[in-house]
């Protein structure tokens, strides 16, 4: 994996969204300086984090401005261009025979229970000039992420709607429980909501060979004291191994919605979704 050298200029995100010192904390975070000692203990810091809790956190990783500043570029395009995304599913996402066949459960387990997720999802082609969208650009960010969770190499999706979407929870809105099917998610919140809204996960269920299905059916149906919950703060970009953690966002609660832009990078150049999922996540092709 190419690394940009030490002394590349870091001020590579032109246009309407000025120079990266005034969006990212590069002083906290000094991803555009690979190979140096802050840099270098940085990355160990997020290598042992992610191998040891399966996630880490960037907290003040965009400046409060240009938290600010997203939160008023992306707020009109919420309102005008969103889609409603709502949906009732089980834990898997799956038709209820499908699991019972695959995991042998019987009908009355709480992992078939019915819950229902719902947001406002705003893709990438209806805010190709904001800041969120120059941030996902910024290579030095994705290298630094493929270097972090131990991938050979990430690239910029090739899906003018998936590679960057922003998600908006309203009062009674929620993301329930499910895997994730990537690897790895990565996500950058932008506004945290009046009360709720909470990001809640439960780990050590799932491996490639076992699943417990008793914790699984006590953690979704609300009765698992080791589910933890993460109150994040604005600013603060979070990668997540989502594949084997059961998660959920919890219903958001008042009149100040929970805004969270998700960065969806890919492992070889030109991945795009097919039409159906595009139709399925955004209503459109």
């Amino acid at each position: 994996m190419s690394e940009p050298h030490p002394d590349a200029a870091d001020d590579d995100l032109t246009g309407s969204a000025g120079p990266i010192e005034s969006i990212v904390d590069l002083g906290r975070f000094p991803l555009h300086r690979p190979g140096t000692v802050a840099y270098t203990e940085l990355l160990e810091r997020c290598r042992r984090e992610f191998a040891e809790h399966g996630m880490f956190d960037l907290v003040g990783f965009l400046r409060p401005d240009a938290v600010a500043r997203s939160v008023r570029e992306l707020r009109p395009l919420v309102e005008r261009e969103s889609f409603l995304h709502a949906r009732e599913h089980n834990v898997w996402f799956l038709p209820d025979d499908e699991v019972r066949a695959v995991h042998g459960v019987d009908a009355s387990h709480p992992s078939l229970a019915r819950m229902r997720t719902a947001n406002r999802t705003v893709c990438a082609d209806r805010m190709t000039s904001t800041l969120v969208v120059a941030v996902y650009e910024w290579a030095p960010l994705r290298t630094f992420v493929a270097a972090a969770v131990g991938a050979p190499e990430l690239h910029l999706m090739d899906d003018p709607l998936a590679r960057v979407n922003v998600m908006s929870y309203r009062h009674g809105e929620a993301l329930q429980w499910h895997f994730d099917r990537a690897a790895f998610t990565t996500t950058l919140l932008l506004q945290r909501p009046d009360r709720g809204g909470r990001f809640e996960f439960r780990q050590g269920l799932r491996t490639v060979d076992v699943i417990d299905h008793d914790a699984l059916g006590r953690t979704v149906s609300g009765h698992d004291p080791d589910v933890q919950r993460r109150d994040v703060h604005p600013g603060t970009l979070n990668v997540f191994a989502g594949h084997d953690t059961v998660h959920r966002v919890e219903p958001v609660e008042g009149d100040v919605d929970r805004l969270i832009a998700v960065y969806s990078w890919a492992d070889a150049p030109g991945t795009r979704f097919t039409d159906a999922e595009r139709i399925g996540f955004y209503g459109r092709a």
